[in-house]
């Protein structure tokens, strides 16, 4: 049984669909020369362009179409080699021209799908139903006078891909996972850098609800939410909204809403508008975008590994589970600090210790894998160090934890430290008549039946060698004189 609400009247599904808005990563601006880097002193990066002065012309950044066209390859979507800029009107402050330059009847990418896991393992296929280039508002700021509102047009003309998802998602969990998975892609794809933070990716949410078996029923749009979490939290709050409003004889009015995390709620906004509302036009200043599929071609030739496909290849190639190589192909980085510890070692150990005592690390000391005190070179030979037991795993983790602290490369903490492991199997021998000698009750009590005694005898030889015996050789000595 899938996720659904419980109301008065009985059980209530939800349905969501994304409209996700990716900022493009270009040095300029979608119609302008200006610069699209964020930051910068308010109204620094606005060209004439931007500030909407007369008889300014757009001139489209051939860098932000092959970005769009490589979004669209990674989505598993069409590619139109016709598309046509439209003007979508509206008034506000921060949209000097009046109008914004978008897509709408005939967009750069048409319909793909993208493949996100749930918790429970399920994998699941989102729709997509299109990605259009289209560009920013500019920043309305209220706090920085007390009687006025502030404009900064930095943001103004910068391209954005806006990727709508068909109404697929099912549930909160479900919106998390497809935002993270589009994030995820984009960065992969190096299209948009999906910091939320900084609002170069957003999401308006549209939420309805149903009972099962209905058509859909009337959904409201929850307009920039910006964080996975928010998203999620979103898509609740709205749902159970609605269905109140639904078991109160009530009807759920087409509108834009905005989520306030802070009292958790969501608000209205404005009334919903629809396409007619925004007077859509073609842009008479701009020629359609005609692409040669050679072009497309090209890009599709040059498009890195995405995440679904390494993730299997790391599966087949290194033998580790799915889960694992979901874990590591979470970021381009960590894949890649994998694959260069992995390489001619054996792929489960070298995953198990960056899923577990790295990213342990890391998370400990604040740091990420480029600064990290430990390298990929430096783990790597420590895992070198216990594959061919020089030492075994347990000192290993303390020799992990010297190198964390100091950055000293394994091998000189193990003969620094003395920390070489035992396979003296006359050592061994000797370590292990010791500890029977003196718990010779025990060893009486083992041979009336208490086998679980064994894991005790065994530990108390490797505590009288300091950790360093071999672990098998041990087992099988404490095996041998107990026989």
């Amino acid at each position: 049984m899938g996720y659904s609400l419980e109301g008065r009247t009985g059980t209530w599904e939800v349905v969501c669909g994304l409209e996700v808005h990716a900022q493009v990563i270009s040095q300029s601006k979608l119609f302008s020369g200006a610069s699209a880097t964020y930051g910068g002193a308010p109204n620094a990066h606005v060209s004439f362009v931007d500030a909407g002065f007369p008889g300014m012309l757009p001139v489209i950044n051939q860098e932000c179409v092959a970005q769009a066209v490589r979004t669209g390859l990674g989505l598993k979507a069409q590619i139109n080699l016709f598309s046509r800029f439209d003007r979508k009107n509206y008034f506000y402050a921060d949209l000097p021209n009046g109008y914004q330059i978008s897509q709408f009847e005939h967009p750069i990418v048409g319909t793909g799908i993208v493949e996100i896991e749930l918790q429970d393992g399920t994998i699941k296929h989102i729709g997509i139903t299109r990605l259009h280039l289209e560009q920013d508002a500019g920043k309305s700021m209220h706090d920085q006078h007390p009687a006025k509102s502030v404009i900064d047009l930095n943001r103004a003309g910068v391209a954005l891909m806006e990727i709508v998802s068909e109404p697929d998602i099912r549930s909160p969990e479900e919106a998390g996972a497809y935002l993270r998975k589009i994030r995820q892609i984009v960065r992969y794809l190096g299209t948009c850098d999906g910091n939320m933070e900084e609002g170069s990716m957003r999401a308006d949410v549209n939420v309805s609800v149903r009972k099962a078996g209905e058509e859909f029923r009337t959904r409201c749009e929850i307009k920039n939410v910006n964080s996975v979490r928010f998203v999620m939290h979103a898509v609740e709050t709205e749902a159970l909204r609605q269905i109140e409003v639904y078991e109160s004889g009530g009807e759920v009015k087409q509108e834009t809403r905005l989520y306030d995390p802070s009292k958790g709620e969501t608000r209205s906004m404005r009334s919903k508008e629809d396409a007619h509302d925004y007077r859509y036009f073609p842009e008479p200043d701009l020629l359609p975008l005609i692409l040669e599929q050679e072009f497309v071609d090209a890009l599709a030739a040059k498009l890195p590994e995405l995440p679904d496909e390494k993730r299997r290849r790391f599966c087949d190639q290194y033998g580790i589970p799915f889960y694992d190589a979901g874990v590591l192909v979470a970021d381009q980085t960590t894949a890649d600090f994998y694959e260069t510890v992995a390489k001619g070692r054996d792929g489960r150990l070298v995953a198990n210790w960056i899923s577990g005592d790295f990213f342990a690390a890391l998370n400990r000391t604040g740091t990420n894998i480029e600064t990290s005190p430990v390298s990929g070179e430096a783990l790597g030979q420590l895992l070198d160090l216990i594959t061919d037991k020089t030492i075994n795993g347990r000192i290993a983790k303390d020799v992990f934890e010297e190198m964390v602290e100091t950055g000293a490369m394994p091998a000189a903490i193990v003969e620094a430290k003395g920390l070489r492991q035992v396979t003296d199997t006359g050592a061994i021998d000797d370590a292990v008549t010791k500890v029977l000698a003196e718990n010779a009750d025990k060893v009486a009590e083992y041979k009336s039946g208490k086998d679980k005694l064994f894991g005790f005898f065994v530990g108390q030889v490797m505590k009288g060698m300091q950790g360093k015996g071999n672990p098998a050789l041990v087992n099988e000595a404490v095996k041998k004189q107990l026989g």
